[in-house]
Protein backbone atom coordinates (compact mmCIF):
# COMPACT_ATOMS: atom_id res chain seq x y z
CA UNK A 1 0.00 0.00 0.00
CA UNK A 2 1.41 3.06 -1.12
CA UNK A 3 0.23 5.13 2.30
CA UNK A 4 2.37 2.89 4.28
CA UNK A 5 5.44 3.58 1.99
CA UNK A 6 5.31 7.43 2.67
CA UNK A 7 4.70 6.25 6.15
CA UNK A 8 8.03 4.32 6.29
CA UNK A 9 9.83 6.75 4.09
CA UNK A 10 9.27 9.76 6.88
CA UNK A 11 10.48 7.39 9.51
CA UNK A 12 13.44 6.96 7.61
CA UNK A 13 13.65 10.58 6.90
CA UNK A 14 13.25 11.62 10.73
CA UNK A 15 15.79 8.60 11.70
CA UNK A 16 18.54 10.04 9.54
CA UNK A 17 21.09 11.46 11.80
CA UNK A 18 20.82 15.07 10.81
CA UNK A 19 17.51 16.09 9.14
CA UNK A 20 18.87 19.78 9.64
CA UNK A 21 21.60 19.08 7.31
CA UNK A 22 19.71 17.56 4.28
CA UNK A 23 17.53 20.51 4.12
CA UNK A 24 20.21 22.63 3.94
CA UNK A 25 21.25 20.13 0.41
CA UNK A 26 17.57 20.64 -0.64
CA UNK A 27 18.00 24.33 0.02
CA UNK A 28 21.15 24.39 -1.64
CA UNK A 29 19.95 23.14 -4.55
CA UNK A 30 15.91 24.88 -4.57
CA UNK A 31 16.89 28.16 -2.94
CA UNK A 32 13.43 28.90 -3.13
CA UNK A 33 11.52 26.36 -0.80
CA UNK A 34 11.17 28.00 2.30
CA UNK A 35 10.82 26.77 5.61
CA UNK A 36 7.41 25.65 5.66
CA UNK A 37 7.91 24.43 2.50
CA UNK A 38 10.33 21.91 3.91
CA UNK A 39 8.18 20.81 7.23
CA UNK A 40 5.80 18.21 7.20
CA UNK A 41 3.55 16.39 9.49
CA UNK A 42 3.49 12.85 10.33
CA UNK A 43 0.13 11.01 8.04
CA UNK A 44 1.06 13.75 5.35
CA UNK A 45 4.30 12.46 4.22
CA UNK A 46 2.07 11.90 0.43
CA UNK A 47 0.77 15.45 0.26
CA UNK A 48 4.37 16.58 1.27
CA UNK A 49 6.83 14.95 -1.21
CA UNK A 50 3.70 15.89 -3.47
CA UNK A 51 3.95 19.75 -2.57
CA UNK A 52 7.48 20.04 -3.09
CA UNK A 53 7.53 18.28 -6.27
CA UNK A 54 5.02 21.03 -7.24
CA UNK A 55 7.66 23.76 -6.16
CA UNK A 56 10.37 22.20 -8.15
CA UNK A 57 8.60 20.90 -11.01
CA UNK A 58 9.39 16.91 -10.31
CA UNK A 59 7.10 14.19 -9.87
CA UNK A 60 6.25 13.13 -5.91
CA UNK A 61 8.16 10.03 -6.59
CA UNK A 62 11.08 11.75 -8.06
CA UNK A 63 11.86 14.04 -4.95
CA UNK A 64 11.60 10.92 -2.76
CA UNK A 65 14.42 8.91 -4.29
CA UNK A 66 16.47 12.08 -4.60
CA UNK A 67 15.77 13.26 -0.98
CA UNK A 68 16.84 9.69 -0.41
CA UNK A 69 19.84 9.85 -2.08
CA UNK A 70 21.64 13.26 -0.43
Amino acid sequence: MENNSFNDDAAELRARSNWTETKGKIRQEYGHLTDDDLEYSEGKQEEWFGKIGDKIGKAAQDVKSWIHSL
